[in-house]
Parts: C-alpha cells; sequence; structure tokens
C-alpha cells in the first residue's frame, strides 16, 4: 500500500469559480489532476486531499464535486481547509461523502500498517510577529483539535505502524521555526507531515522540509504540478 497527496483543488462544478483566472496554468486542471491520479494511485493505496477541497457553501451544492472525489481511485482522506464553507457538523460531513472517503475532524483513521489524523491549522506567526485576539483565539483550539486527533492516533497504532499527520495550512512559518505543529508532530512521533495552503510564484514552495526527522510535504497542487506527491 502506498500513500499519495494533494491539496487545494477547490473545486466548483456547481458554483462559478473557475481558477484559470489565476493563470493558465489552472486550465483543465481537474482532469488533469484525475488522470494523474488514475494512473498512478491503485485501488488498495491511500490518496489525501489537504483541504481546500470545494468552493461550495453549503453541504448540497457539493453534490458534483464529491462525485468527482468517487471517481478518484483508492481510499481518500481529507480534512478541512480554509475555504471549506461547506464543512459544518463531522456527521453531516461524513454522511455526504462518497463512499471510500474519510473525513478527520479531531480523531484518525487506520489503513494497513498506517495511521493518518490532521486538522486544519491556521498561519503559524512570522518572527517577532504578534497574533491578534481572534487568531490566537483560532491557533490555540487547532492546536487543541491537532493533539486529539494525534492521541486518538496513537491508540490505534501497533508497534511498526506508522503515522502521517495531514494539516491544512503550513505547520511553521516562512523561516520553517518551531511551532507547536511541529512539537507535537515530535512529541507524537510523526514520520512524514502533509500540508498545502500555499499558492501562486510567491509562495515558499520547497517540495519537502525535513525538520528534525519529520519529513514535512508541500501538496497544493498548483505547486506540485497539478498531480499527486507520493508521501514516504
Amino acid at each position: 500500500m502506498k500513500t499519495f497527496a494533494i491539496s487545494d483543488l477547490h473545486l466548483s462544478f456547481q458554483c462559478e469559480k473557475p481558477m484559470d483566472i489565476f493563470g493558465e496554468n489552472w486550465a483543465n486542471y481537474e482532469q488533469r489532476i484525475m488522470d494523474d491520479w488514475n494512473a498512478r494511485v491503485g485501488d488498495d493505496d491511500v490518496g489525501i486531499i489537504a483541504g481546500d477541497i470545494s468552493w461550495a457553501m453549503r453541504v448540497p451544492e457539493t453534490v458534483k464535486d464529491f462525485e468527482y472525489l468517487g471517481k478518484l481511485k483508492g481510499t481518500k482522506i481529507i480534512v478541512r481547509g480554509n475555504h471549506d464553507y461547506w464543512w459544518s457538523t463531522i456527521t453531516k460531513v461524513r454522511e455526504s461523502l462518497p463512499a471510500g472517503v474519510h473525513a478527520l475532524q479531531n480523531d484518525s483513521v487506520k489503513i494497513g500498517n498506517v495511521v493518518y489524523c490532521g486538522t486544519r491549522g491556521w498561519k503559524v506567526p512570522e518572527r517577532y510577529q504578534k497574533q491578534s485576539g481572534e487568531d490566537k483565539k483560532i491557533f490555540d483550539r487547532e492546536v487543541i483539535r491537532f493533539e486529539m486527533s494525534l492521541q486518538d492516533a496513537k491508540k490505534k497504532m501497533a508497534e511498526d505502524d506508522r503515522l502521517i499527520a495531514i494539516i491544512h495550512y503550513p505547520p511553521f512559518n516562512s523561516m520553517r521555526d518551531d511551532s507547536p505543529f511541529t512539537a507535537l508532530c515530535e512529541k507524537y512521533g510523526v514520520t512524514s507531515c502533509v500540508y498545502g495552503h500555499l499558492h501562486g510564484k510567491q509562495a515558499r514552495t520547497e517540495a519537502l522540509t525535513v525538520k528534525n526527522s519529520v519529513k514535512y510535504y508541500l501538496t497544493s497542487c498548483d505547486q506540485v504540478g497539478f498531480g499527486v506527491v507520493e508521501i514516504n
């Protein structure tokens, strides 16, 4: 069993939010992602989508976007992104998803010898930058949710299992400084952490960052050529 990842699909089959307004590289990107995914991901593999899945505002508007997810091979695991406004209660989300798609929220899922956990996260402040009161409130809450997910994962792990974390926002700032998210990855023995959120030519775009033995994979679709990334 292999694990692949991508993020920030921003699907909009039921709403008018075409992504090609951000550049010609987005033209026909949905089909390009599907073609690459289904050529590389097998039925027994796992595909992670690390947030910003759909532009829909409400669950009923996600039907065609979720039909797209259902056509992707393998078992899919998703977390919420900052633009997933349709994501309401986790019960409603899970009821709306097609078979073979797992949504994580404060918990984890074990597939084979790998346990997957994660959360949305929030922007890690730059050096000497002070968070606003609202940002700090959301940030602290996401740190708690991340640890809840990691704690749930640890309960499911056997001795030789791997632990893969998923977070929509980068778990560190632009200088790759330590953060509560990276500290939790190290505390719980995460081997690889998948993240997204970053777009455009100005994004800090290292595909792989290794920090204190944890591998951090950037998977924003426009940063990885609209193809899945294998997670090792």
